[in-house]
């Protein structure tokens, strides 16, 4: 298992800060997965967040409060993602194009296939560039009726993931990212099925993976176990979600596959008419299971921030991890 560890580290990006002394400037102007490979030789960690994008004028200044409070962290990337069923595709490109223009920020928009036709896609990867954009996280999406209904394409449109990869490869030079299941993907056969749909993604042009959520941090190692064993070195970062509300977690376990562990509910059951001892309870899970994850040779650590910083901020603190100085 340690080797296969080993061999994925070598691959992934680190992140200090471009005024750090860690060698030239980090190249801003250039594909995220150019600077990647820059950022390999220079040691440390990556760090990136995630945001969901707002439906309404409060929850955006909600949403760019936490992109303020974040920023000094000097994350590798962030990424915003679309709504249920694609909804909020117009949002979400504005959004990251104002990220692009405005923050010191590296964003990484979402595209996916449901709803869309490949004229429709490529209109919004025109878009994205037009905005800034020049790495996107390629997603298949889960169908317009949610997790559990049967996948219907559009008559025009793509049927997975590994085809938008594909499509993104030949009509643009951005860098891509897809996301990887560390726990069996609900419409997948086993976890072995998805080891080989990640590789073909990797085959396919993919630059980097990013998980779903989980708790147990060997979940996490088996998988990149499986996909090293298929010869392939994709970078795979994990995802990490601090545990701030149960029905909400419980829902997005629910949507995504992953399974709440039996000491996990066993902790949360003494505070579960209390909000800020099951927030208390997150942050300390999501700080073990973070630490865990780093010792062991993730190459860092995708925080999915439900558009809040303090929680994100406190692991960052029980990790030892400093807000580099700012250039």
């Amino acid at each position: 298992m340690g080797a296969a560890r080993v061999a994925v580290r070598l691959v992934i990006m680190a992140h200090p800060p471009a005024s750090s002394g860690h060698g030239s400037p980090l190249r801003h102007g250039a594909p995220l997965r150019a600077r990647l490979h820059e950022l390999i030789d220079r040691g440390g960690h990556s760090f990136s967040f995630e945001f969901s994008p707002p439906k309404d004028d409060a929850a955006e200044a909600a949403l760019w409060q936490a992109v303020r409070s974040l920023e000094p962290l000097a994350p590798t990337f962030v990424s915003v993602t679309y709504g249920a069923g694609g909804s909020t595709r117009d949002r979400t490109v504005r959004i990251t194009g104002v990220v692009a223009r405005e923050t010191t920020l590296t964003p990484v928009g979402h595209l996916t296939c449901v709803g869309a036709s490949q004229a429709e896609l490529r209109q919004v990867i025109g878009a994205y560039a037009e905005a800034g954009v020049d790495t996107v996280l390629a997603l298949r999406g889960d169908p317009p009726g949610g997790p559990g209904r049967p996948w219907v394409r559009h008559p025009d449109g793509l049927d997975h993931a590994v085809e938008l990869v594909r499509l993104l490869r030949e009509v643009s030079g951005f860098s891509i990212g897809v996301a990887a299941f560390p726990e069996k993907h609900p419409e997948s056969v086993d976890v072995d099925q998805d080891a080989r749909v990640l590789v073909e993604k990797a085959e396919a042009g993919a630059d980097f993976a990013v998980t779903q959520f989980f708790f147990e941090a060997d979940t996490y190692f088996r998988m990149v176990d499986r996909v090293a064993a298929l010869g392939c070195d994709l970078p795979i970062i994990p995802g990490i979600m601090p545990l701030t509300n149960i029905r909400q977690i419980e829902r997005f376990a629910q949507l995504n596959g992953a399974s709440l562990p039996h000491w996990l509910l066993g902790r949360l059951e003494p505070v579960a008419d209390d909000p800020a001892g099951v927030r208390q309870v997150g942050v300390e899970v999501a700080s073990v299971l973070s630490r865990r994850l780093l010792d062991g040779g993730a190459p860092g650590l995708h925080f999915y921030t439900l558009n809040r910083s303090t929680a994100t901020l406190e692991v960052f603190a029980n990790l030892g991890v400093d807000a580099p100085p700012q250039s």
